[in-house]
């Protein structure tokens, strides 16, 4: 909204100031220390209600006792902590993104719509609805139809002289590999949003896990964004120039300031959890994001925690299914680390470590081509 008021303008003692509006750098900026800002004065208020409303975490594992003893002292804390995160994101956007920007519009529909449906999942894990919450498939069957709408939309036209359904390729000039798939483009959108949705929700499960992965996930992606949608920069790394897509850079840059918000209260002892809320809606995110950028593929690397955690419990199931033996103590891989003796923190600090030097790896492989 405020972004909006620039072109409004019309004296001339106003125009310099309205002319910062104009920098995308300037509103990232701006968005970041307004979701911050915003999410850190909510969340005390956000954590008194959720006691009051008995919203608190039910850590009882009634099919495995190691994790009711790994997450014994989490019990009793309030949890849907992502309506602090998701609401800090959404008016930071609303006041410095461009709300004329058909990419935002998109990103804002998909988080409420993701969010949405993370409340309805920790609601009825909380009230003993289903066994353990909302069934695994009804979720599963709402991501799809949120992430194949965002797919379709996508899919349906590029700006900038790219077409929207050609795959961007790491290490490769757009001129030499960027295979064309069509219809096809909306089912690679599907996966990586829905991917990236699950696999966030598996990797918070530590105090301050998920929103610290998240929090260097979301800036990285804030980088590629504005690379991407700034013609002379994404001329000269020779990466596809998306119109319009440097206004994800608003979106990821608010995704940021909300997350070490909410760190400020996750981190170990954590004060509250973001709970499928939030999870949902900031792994959907970042896989809109990959889409708008046409990174797609680098998510992998950008979101590499994200990947180790989904892949372990991937292999755990598969071991389990083929040959009857687990490979892991516990899935995912942050509960097996627990369960052998490493501690909360390092076990926390360590994936942060990793997902910092991921993302910078990311950042850098715009250069090798």
């Amino acid at each position: 909204m405020l972004y909006l008021l620039h072109r409004l303008h019309e004296a001339d003692s106003w125009r310099l100031v309205f002319n910062l509006f104009r920098y995308v750098t300037f509103r990232a900026a701006a968005a970041a220390a307004t979701a911050f800002i915003g999410t850190v004065i909510l969340l005390p208020v956000l954590i008194r209600l959720l006691r009051r409303s008995q919203i608190l975490e039910n850590t009882a594992h009634p099919h495995s006792e190691e994790l009711t003893r790994l997450h014994k002292q989490k019990n009793g804390t309030p949890t849907m902590g992502g309506l602090g995160i998701l609401a800090g994101v959404l008016g930071a956007s609303l006041l410095w993104a461009d709300l004329a920007n058909r990419y935002v519009l998109l990103a804002m529909a998909m988080v409420i719509a993701l969010g949405a449906l993370g409340v309805a999942d920790d609601w009825m894990k909380l009230r003993g609805i289903g066994l353990p919450g909302m069934p695994g498939r009804w979720k599963l069957a709402g991501q799809v139809v949120v992430a194949t709408a965002v797919g379709l939309i996508l899919a349906a036209g590029g700006d900038g002289g790219f077409s929207a359904t050609r795959l961007a390729v790491p290490f490769l000039k757009p001129d030499i590999f960027t295979p064309e798939l069509g219809p096809w483009y909306a089912a690679i959108a599907v996966f990586l949003i829905v991917g990236s949705s699950n696999a966030v929700n598996l990797t918070d499960g530590l105090d301050g896990l998920a929103s610290g992965c998240s929090t260097v996930a979301a800036l990285a992606y804030s980088v590629l964004a504005y690379i991407a949608g700034h013609s002379a920069i994404a001329g000269y790394l020779n990466v596809p120039f998306i119109r319009g897509a440097e206004e994800m850079t608003i979106l990821c840059a608010a995704m940021g300031g909300a997350l070490l918000a909410f760190l400020w209260y996750n981190a170990h002892p954590a004060e509250i959890f973001m709970g499928d809320t939030g999870a949902l809606a900031i792994g959907g995110l970042l896989g809109v994001a990959a889409c708008v950028a046409k990174q797609e593929l680098l998510l992998a690397l950008v979101g590499g925690v994200f990947v180790l955690e989904t892949g372990s419990v991937i292999l755990q199931v598969a071991s389990f299914k083929l040959r009857r033996r687990r490979i892991f103590r516990i899935a995912p891989l942050h509960l097996h680390l627990r369960s052998i003796g490493w501690s909360e923190d390092k076990v926390v600090v360590r994936f942060w470590i990793v997902s910092i030097i991921c993302a910078l790896m990311s950042v850098a492989t715009l250069k090798v081509r």
